[in-house]
């Protein structure tokens, strides 16, 4: 490319924690350059956060249809957006740009039902536009490894998963201290806003996603309890699955697990051995194989190959977190754009993002969960 990729922006002001992460982690690339925006529904903080990143007074927009137009007849238009914006609005503001023959990158969950995620698929095949759905964990390549170690036979063919994903951020809205008013991100406890899950929708399906990305396995029908605690949302989920090819796996995802932050483990256990990654502690992947002594493999290092070399952005012993997990996908996203530009091949390889497929089958994850614990914790069919 001759040019530096243009972007724009649909929510993430100054104030906001995930759009300053994914600026952040476009910013590591240094392929494209923030060039409009519609970021918040309030008139000032949108313009503080335009005038910020110096952008033309034209191109910092009042609302996501009015940019969608404005972009779409451009002769500079941005060539993707980024869709940083609570659950509900994720739907109208893809397809918004959809139509406007502009690349998506979207915030997770990709929507709030089946139909509305199988829509947006089908919208941007029919455009022939690249849509990546923000799954973050993919994206460490440590996590990279293990899915080629799985490929690779290492640990034969897989038993069972068992992966957890625990935090206490909750905690405060259950039992005798209740507190409806704990941080900003409060809005996932609100339906309308939030969709039909809280816990299960923000984080039970980055588990679900991760196992899926690692094993290549993907859940054919889900047995479910959630806890509500009263509340009108999921705080707490313990899900029994059964893969396409009758692996069964449990995932136990929380919100009020006293002593977790950002608790994501997966473990895979095959007929060989078994893998075990640690989300906050993500530059290292333990690898157990039958009859011998456990491995650490360090990222970084020259027994590392493949993606999770090739997406490693600093040397081994320098721990490598969120942001570069989230850089490695718009990596991968801007540079399949890129080819496009160019009228370029584009191999499997450079698709290795989550995509809106990946999306649809989060949403197919999240209700599937949710029927199956109000139904009397029957095995559902995604």
């Amino acid at each position: 490319m001759k040019r530096k990729l243009r972007y724009g922006m649909v929510g993430g002001s100054l104030d906001a924690f995930i759009g300053g992460v994914h600026r952040k982690a476009i910013a590591l690339e240094e392929t494209a350059e923030l060039v409009a925006g519609c970021f918040s529904t309030n008139s000032e903080k949108n313009l503080k956060c335009g005038e910020f990143y110096n952008l033309s007074g034209d191109r910092i927009y009042s609302d996501y249809r009015e940019m969608a137009e404005g972009e779409k007849n451009r002769e500079d238009k941005i060539d993707f957006v980024s869709i940083v914006t609570p659950n509900s609005t994720h739907f109208e503001i893809s397809k918004a740009f959809l139509e406007a023959d502009i690349h998506v990158m979207c915030e997770k969950p990709l929507c709030f039902t089946v139909e509305e995620a199988k829509e947006l698929s089908e919208l941007a095949k029919d455009r022939n536009l690249f849509f990546g759905v923000m799954y973050t964990y993919s994206g460490y390549p440590m996590v990279k490894l293990a899915k080629q170690l799985v490929e690779d036979g290492e640990i034969g063919h897989i038993l069972n998963v068992n992966a957890e994903y625990l935090q206490d951020w909750l905690i405060d809205q259950v039992g005798e201290d209740e507190n409806t008013d704990t941080n900003l991100s409060i809005w996932r406890t609100d339906p309308k806003v939030s969709g039909i899950s809280n816990c299960v929708g923000d984080i039970g399906t980055h588990i679900e996603n991760t196992v899926a990305y690692i094993t290549g396995l993907h859940p054919k029908k889900v047995l479910a309890s959630l806890d509500y605690y009263g509340k009108e949302l999921d705080l707490n989920a313990n899900i029994i699955v059964e893969y396409e090819n009758g692996v069964h796996g449990v995932y136990s995802s929380s919100q009020v697990c006293v002593g977790h932050l950002n608790g994501l483990v997966v473990r895979v256990f095959g007929t060989k051995g078994s893998i075990e990654w640690v989300q906050e502690d993500p530059n290292y992947l333990k690898v157990v194989r039958k009859g011998e002594p456990e491995q650490i493999y360090h990222r970084g290092t020259a027994y590392v190959g493949g993606r999770a070399a090739e997406l490693n952005h600093i040397p081994a012993g320098h721990p490598e977190g969120l942001v570069f997990a989230i850089a490695n996908h718009y990596r991968s996203f801007m540079g399949a754009i890129c080819k496009k530009l160019e009228g370029s091949s584009i191999s499997n390889k450079d698709l290795d993002f989550p995509s809106v497929l990946d999306g649809v089958e989060g949403v197919k994850f999240i209700h599937a969960a949710v029927g199956s614990s109000k139904e009397g914790n029957i095995w559902r069919e995604l």
